[in-house]
């Protein structure tokens, strides 16, 4: 198994047994488990398996984006999105403080072809669309992550 694989393994692993709050909380376990990782490694491993910050029960945690995390991260993904508006190229949507680009990250995971990026500040997401006429499909898709908020 190459280092990579070993290292992402291990961070899979300690991700779906303890509660990882921050990122330098994570580096620490790794060093105990005799793994040297920079900051940006783990950035990097974290953008490799899908690794996702969210708001739960418990505070915030990191977890791992699968098919049921997922589902749970678009309810929260709508609950964080405060309005949305657009003009003839681009898409703005306003987000809880501090909160953008966690919304960014989360619509770039999507990997829709109508979206050639985003850019997340504190408050605000930029969605640029691959073309004027993917604005709707795009302002559709938003309108959908918004509607599945729980009751």
């Amino acid at each position: 198994m190459s280092a990579k694989l070993r290292r992402q393994s291990i961070i899979k692993r300690i991700l779906n047994e303890r509660i990882i709050s921050n990122q330098e909380q994570l580096l620490k376990l790794l060093h105990s488990e005799g793994l040297k990782v920079t900051q940006a490694t783990l950035s990097r491993d974290f953008a490799d398996l899908g690794v996702i910050r969210t708001f739960m029960d418990v505070g915030v945690r990191y977890i791992l984006s699968s098919d049921d995390f997922g589902k749970h991260i678009s309810k929260l993904i709508g609950l964080e999105i405060l309005s949305v508006s657009n003009n003839e190229n681009m898409i703005l949507i306003r987000t809880l403080a501090g909160r953008a680009q966690g919304v960014a990250h989360y619509i770039d995971r999507l990997n829709r072809e109508e979206i050639l990026g985003t850019i997340g500040g504190d408050d605000t997401v930029l969605i640029i669309p691959d073309k004027v006429k993917s604005i709707q499909a795009i302002l559709d898709m938003i309108d959908e992550i918004i509607s599945n908020k729980p009751d």
